[in-house]
């Protein structure tokens, strides 16, 4: 039985007022929310008007007695309200460090902030409580003592390396950097919490965890609200209609086609639609001009295109949307010979933002004077760009955009080879120095990035193949990768007794600090064959494996990036770091931006 659905302002589910806590329950996963959702969360916030929709949460009440403390058991949306929790977390330490600086109203608001997030009748009883797993309680608790909103809490060894921590400092550096660039420290600060307080989420509370299970059952069937798409397609149409009415059906089948050039995932369907706005803003601004497409003001846009002219509107993204299709591989043209794994590389490394680039290069290919290796070039380029820029987060993804938007500026009156030189140029001084990505390799990087982490580890091993002996490492099956990453010194939380030994002569506690240091970087990774089967094996065993068919499955597979796995005995932290360094040296000639390099081709 649903009790309430109500949808409130953060504020107010954070009352200050209120003696109410959500528990995360121990049988819920850990914190598991990584950059991508905190950077989505946050630029949402800065980025729409008051009371942007941030989802809902679902709790169980079982409270009876009505004086007591009110603890609702969040069974969905934890991870929503942990990081935000841990963004009031930031925004206090923000404000708390200018506390010299405030008037009486805004030292109210300081006030007010601890209070949403420990109750007022006791500083120790915090709003939210994530659950144990990981530490995740211990190291939340430990940032509130850091901050000065609970009593002293030693934060537990290694937290600094977890998520929870992770979380925190994000936050604090992306409200230093809105700080530098808008400048008025307070009234920065100020205002974006006023954003973060007014944005909403459904809280929906239900009696039982079996009402629980019968709403997720509802939700999970019911069919999908009408998006920004849809309410686009459905003003084409009807002006279309109003126009020429004899023709809405071969409008419609254009429409179609569209949709059939993007495919059914409705984030590229809109992606593409914002790209087609911010690739040819300059043109369309004599129509409707505002600085950037966003999801928030994508139907605004469109609907003055169609009231401008809906037979060139749909005529123009209909052009645009099937050579779109061939930068998602979706179609084959002969014209694009030999660009296909560069764009398959892009698409890889999550290099979508730059399709908005691509797709103004491609629809002005001839105007500008673009040939196919001035395309390659170009899209090589730009997937060294993605390899350091997701790995180094310079510049940041909220950047990205008007980044691409700007390159296209620069293009003004360029053609040919001027145009790949130009965008080299500009891509250069806006990423991270060789030395800083440097740092980056030799850290734990598959915790900071495992997308990234796969696709340096396949595009070393892919280097060393021929024609007759490339294998496709990207291939999927029974919806996981046939090869995948691959930690030899093993990452679960039970160290196996033969890599206590091996790594640490027998020492529990060693091999423990071993792994916090040493189990994610480059040189304890490598590339096998359904690595579940290898786990937490010892060495030999995992450098021996076969499978059934008596196939090598471990590091006696034939990639060349085992090579030096498969011919030692043993595994220890120095050859973890002797490893690191010689793969840190191919990757850095493999993705180097001074010079694009086709070897991916």
């Amino acid at each position: 039985m649903i009790k309430s659905v109500n949808n409130y302002p953060i504020s107010q589910l954070f009352d200050i007022e209120a003696d109410v806590v959500f528990a995360i329950p121990r049988y819920q996963r850990e914190y598991s929310w990584g950059k991508n959702q905190w950077e989505n969360l946050f630029d949402d916030v800065v980025e729409n008007n008051l009371g942007y929709f941030l989802g809902s949460i679902i709790c169980i009440n079982q409270s009876t007695d009505a004086l007591a403390v009110q603890k609702l058991e969040l069974v969905d949306g934890q991870q929503r309200l942990t990081t935000l929790s841990l963004l009031f977390a930031a925004v206090y330490r923000a404000l708390k460090s200018h506390e010299s600086e405030l008037d009486d109203e805004q030292r109210v608001e300081l006030i007010n902030l601890k209070r949403k997030l420990v109750l007022k009748k006791g500083d120790e009883q915090i709003r939210v409580i994530p659950q144990i797993q990981n530490n995740n309680q211990n190291d939340y608790r430990a940032i509130l003592a850091e901050i000065g909103i609970i009593g002293e809490c030693d934060a537990p060894a290694y937290a600094g390396n977890r998520k929870i921590f992770r979380t925190y400092r994000y936050f604090q550096g992306r409200i230093n950097e809105m700080i530098d660039d808008l400048g008025h420290r307070i009234g920065t600060i100020m205002e974006f919490l006023d954003k973060v307080s007014h944005a909403s989420l459904v809280k929906i509370e239900v009696a039982s965890h079996a009402d629980a299970y019968t709403l997720f059952e509802s939700l999970n069937n019911r069919g999908m609200p009408l998006t920004a798409i849809d309410l686009i397609k459905n003003k084409l149409l009807a002006r279309l209609e109003a126009i020429e009415p004899g023709k809405v059906d071969q409008y419609f089948g254009h429409w179609n086609r569209l949709l059939g050039y993007l495919g059914d995932d409705y984030a590229i369907q809109e992606r593409f639609f914002r790209q087609y706005y911010n690739a040819f803003k300059d043109e369309l601004k004599a129509v409707h001009q505002v600085p950037v497409a966003t999801r928030s003001n994508l139907i605004q846009i469109y609907e003055k295109f169609i009231n401008h002219d809906a037979k060139d509107c749909l005529q123009k993204i209909s052009a645009a949307g099937r050579l779109y299709s061939l930068i998602l591989s979706r179609n084959q043209d002969d014209a694009l010979n030999g660009i296909e794994k560069p764009l398959k590389d892009l698409e890889r490394i999550q290099g979508a933002p730059s399709y908005l680039l691509l797709l103004y290069l491609l629809v002005r290919k001839d105007e500008l004077q673009l040939d196919n290796d001035h395309l390659t070039a170009i899209v090589s380029l730009l997937v060294c760009f993605f390899v350091r820029r997701n790995l180094t987060d310079t510049p940041p993804t909220r950047d990205l955009t008007r980044l691409f938007m700007t390159i296209i500026d620069k293009l003004n009156g360029l053609a040919g080879s001027a145009i790949p030189q130009t965008i080299r140029n500009q891509i250069i001084a806006i990423s991270a120095s060789d030395d800083v990505f440097q740092r980056k390799l030799e850290g734990p990087i598959y915790e900071e990035n495992s997308g990234v982490t796969r696709f340096i580890l396949c595009a070393l091993a892919e280097q060393a193949m021929t024609k007759e002996t490339r294998l496709d490492l990207w291939r999927f099956e029974h919806k996981q990768f046939v090869w995948t990453i691959e930690h030899i010194f093993p990452q679960g939380e039970n160290i196996p007794p033969s890599w206590v030994a091996m790594v640490a002569t027998g020492d529990q506690q060693k091999a423990k600090e071993a792994q916090q240091t040493h189990v994610h970087k480059l040189g304890n990774l490598t590339i096998s064959g359904f690595n579940s089967a290898l786990g937490n094996k010892s060495f030999v065993e995992k450098r021996d494996r076969t499978d059934r068919q008596g196939r090598a499955v471990g590091y006696k597979n034939g990639l060349k990036l085992n090579e030096d796995l498969a011919a030692v005995q043993t595994w220890s932290l120095a050859q973890i770091d002797a490893r690191t360094n010689k793969l840190i040296e191919q990757v850095k000639v493999l993705f180097k931006l001074q010079e694009v390099s086709h070897e991916r081709a």
